[in-house]
This record gives C-alpha cells, structure tokens and sequence, in this order.
C-alpha cells in the first residue's frame, strides 16, 4: 500500500471522504493521465461512457497497478471497449426489477422485505453493475414527494420487516439524509430489520467516520452488506472501515459477484473468504454475473462457480464459504446454485459423496407403523 501512503502525504485532505468523492475520475483524459494509456486506449475508454459512466474515487484508483494491465482493480473500474460489443442474452432490467416495482424507488419481490432504492449515484461505478440501465446517469437521490410515496406503500404492508436499503450507494449521501429516511423506517412499528447494501468500505473507506456509526447505532437493529471482489481490495484502510462497523455493533457481511478474469479461480476467492473472515467480514452471497447489456465479458459459465464452490468446500471453514446463487432472470429471486452431493436416495438410504470424493451411506429411518393399524395381541 505505498502508493496509498504516497498519495495520502500529498494530498493534505485525502483522507476527507467528500474530497474523494468531489475529486472523482470521471473522463477518458483523467483516467489515461493517471494510468499512462494510449490514446487508442483513451479513445476506448470515451467510446463506452457514452453508455455508462466513469467515475473512480482517488482511493480506489490508487490501489490499481498502472504498469499491469490485467490489474483486477483496473478491470472492475476502468471502462473497456468490450463494453460496447453486443451480447445476444443481454437485458435492460435482467432482474426484473421494473415489473416488480408498485411505487417508485421500490422493488417488491419477496413476500416479507423490500428493496428501498434511495439513490442512483456511487462513489465509483463498478463496470459490471446490474442496474446499468439507471445507476450512474444522474447523480440524484430520492426527493421527498418520492420519499413519502415510498414510505406510505412500506406502512401499507404490515407483512414487510426488513427493509434492503440500496441504489447507487447510501452511504454517499449526507449522513444528515440518510439518518432522515432511517428515522421515518425506525417508526413504521412492523419493520424489524434495516438492512444497507454498499460499496463504500472498499472504495471510500474515509466515508465510515465515527459520526456516521454514532448516527447508524441509533436505529438498530441494522445489518450492512459490502461489496469486496478480489483480495487486492483489502487494505489497512478497508480493514480499519469493516473494523469500526463491527465495533459498532452492526453485523457486517460480503456479496461478491464471480467475474471471468478477475476472481474466477478457487485460490482467489479462497483468499478473499479468509481475509474478510478474519476482518470478522462474513461471506454471504456468491453471485452468478448478472445479463446486464454490456458485461458479457465478465461472465463465467454457472458450472465453473460450481466447481469453485465444490473445491471451497471442506476445504475451509463453513463460515467462510458464500452461498453460490443465480439472480433469476426477469424476477424469479436468488435461486441457490450447489455441487450435487448426493448420489442417489431411496427410502433405505442416502448415497453421498464429501469434499474428498470418497462414498459414504446414511440409512433412512425405518418406518414405524401406527399403534392403532397394530394393535397389540392377546
């Protein structure tokens, strides 16, 4: 981490989360200047943000190697021209999000919890974002008129509990903000459970301050879900940001998503696991890539996750293995994606294979006849 060192000594307010997010890298020319690309490079990279936007926090840029080209950190942030080639399964709303959303800025799938999307800016875009279509175009966050629409159809459902706040990222909004819709939540009687879903201990890690904790600490119970792809990520910096989470009191797990090139190999994500598990960081999700328009690229084939999964397991602590899912698409909700271990089951038995691949049988219980169909002889 010397570049961050060296940056962090040069620049007097790096470690001030709105100067990041003020002196974001938006442009082809910002991002060529810092990573010396030529200009086909550069003329590469103004060709996809007519698409989706660019835009990297100093922090996270400072972690890429500018000298590799296949830096993981560079592939997840900076634009690429395969962006624009065209993909025969790719779709606008590949999670069905639109069809599944009764009111603004919520998306009502699951019979007991909602997704409460509350903005559309980041502090960096990652290039394979699901929700391309809107994540990145403006940076705007709910207005109140939406706000109060949003938290009217919340009351209207008692059957709703837990409230996934997402966007865009939260955490990017003012602290002041973000408290005003976490207080109105906090008074709707059957929400139990607030959740957050951000990026911002892995790219703005200045943003977790001790304000912001002090304010999240008053509306629990509250779980955040980060966003860590590649081990390259984990910094003193980030690990000082999980650190203050737990410290806080707020459950803190990981939602990776398995990119072609990046992190699709079971000694990369082996690495990852067993560092977030040590920042007391648990695993959650491991998520096929999703078939947003324009990241076809990063997509692996569902059986590669499922031999990465099958040499995980057993291999390491459960505790630090994901769940491997795929996002149905058009709305059909995660749908758990395993290794098949059982070989075959009947009524006698069950036939079984472990992570070694060795055989093992677990008999059925016998089945037991009711007293009253045999009835006792004299």
């Amino acid at each position: 981490m010397k570049r961050c060192k060296d940056y962090a000594a040069h620049y007097p307010k790096w470690n001030d989360w709105k100067w990041q997010v003020a002196n974001r890298i938006t442009t082809a020319d910002g991002i060529a200047g810092f990573l010396g690309m030529t200009e086909a490079e550069k003329n590469d990279v103004g060709q996809c943000l007519s698409a989706f936007r660019m835009a990297i926090t100093p922090y996270y840029a400072s972690l890429i190697d500018p000298n590799d080209p296949d830096d993981p950190i560079r592939k997840v942030c900076v634009p690429s021209i395969q962006e624009t080639y065209p993909c025969e399964n790719d779709m606008a709303d590949p999670l069905g999000e639109v069809s599944d959303s009764p009111v603004p800025h919520i998306v009502h799938r699951y019979p007991d919890r909602v997704l409460f999307l509350i903005t559309l800016r980041c502090s960096t875009y990652c290039r394979y974002c699901t929700r391309r279509r809107v994540v990145g175009e403006e940076d705007r966050i709910i207005t109140e008129p939406e706000l109060k629409t949003a938290l009217w159809y919340i009351r209207s459902h008692p059957e709703i509990r837990d409230v996934l706040i997402s966007g865009g990222d939260p955490l990017v909004m003012s602290t002041e903000k973000l408290e005003h819709i976490l207080s109105e939540l906090r008074a709707i009687p059957h929400v139990d459970i607030i959740r957050i879903g951000t990026r911002v201990p892995v790219v703005l890690p200045m943003r977790i301050t001790e304000e912001l904790l002090a304010m999240l600490k008053k509306y629990q119970p509250i779980w955040i879900n980060t966003h860590f792809a590649h081990p390259q990520e984990i910094t003193p910096a980030s690990g000082r940001a999980c650190a203050a989470i737990v410290d806080a009191g707020i459950p803190l797990g990981n939602q990776t998503v398995l990119l072609r090139g990046i992190n699709d190999r079971a000694e990369i994500l082996k690495e990852l696991f067993l560092k977030l598990v040590h920042l007391r960081v648990r695993p959650y999700y491991l998520y096929q890539c999703d078939l947003s328009q324009g990241i076809g690229h990063f997509r692996t084939t569902v059986d590669e996750g499922i031999e990465i999964m099958h040499a995980l397991t057993g291999n390491i602590s459960g505790y630090a293995v994901p769940k491997f899912v795929i996002d149905a698409p058009g709305g059909g909700g995660k749908v758990p994606i395993n290794y098949n271990y059982v070989l075959s089951k009947d009524n006698r038995e069950v036939v079984m294979e472990n992570f070694r691949g060795e055989i093992y049988r677990y008999p059925q219980p016998a089945v037991r006849q009711n007293r009253a169909d045999n009835p006792p002889t004299e």
